[in-house]
């Protein structure tokens, strides 16, 4: 038990002086108005860096990501359906398919598939 808290202090220790040491290197120490603009050839820039993004096609990605996640969970069932019962199989992936469609109707009802123009 003393040796673990002894590393584990060992450890804190270590970290936090490394952190402090990147921490002063990594310091700018000269902000210049030319080098903190964007690049335009040398010009004054004559509209915004940031262009506008989408919030609601940010949404229906990370929607998307979650989906496609979970279907991917799904295929390891396939080759399942050798060595398991088949009633524990499709009870399972019914479970799982209607956690998936109580989802997509939550998502539905909320309004985030909808495509705001």
């Amino acid at each position: 038990m003393l040796t673990m808290t002894t590393s584990s202090m060992m450890i804190l220790i270590l970290s936090s002086i490394v952190m402090i040491f990147t921490s002063i290197i990594s310091k700018k120490s000269m902000m210049d108005r030319e080098k903190t603009s964007p690049f335009e050839c040398g010009f004054d820039p004559k509209s915004s860096a940031r262009l506008p993004f989408s919030l609601q096609f940010f949404l229906i990605a990370v929607i998307f990501l979650i989906f496609d996640v979970e279907i991917v969970l799904l295929i390891p069932l396939i080759s399942t359906m050798k060595i398991s019962k088949l009633l524990m199989l499709s009870s399972i992936a019914s479970f799982f398919i209607i956690i998936l469609l109580a989802g997509l109707y939550h998502e539905w009802k909320q309004g985030a598939l909808e495509w705001a123009i």
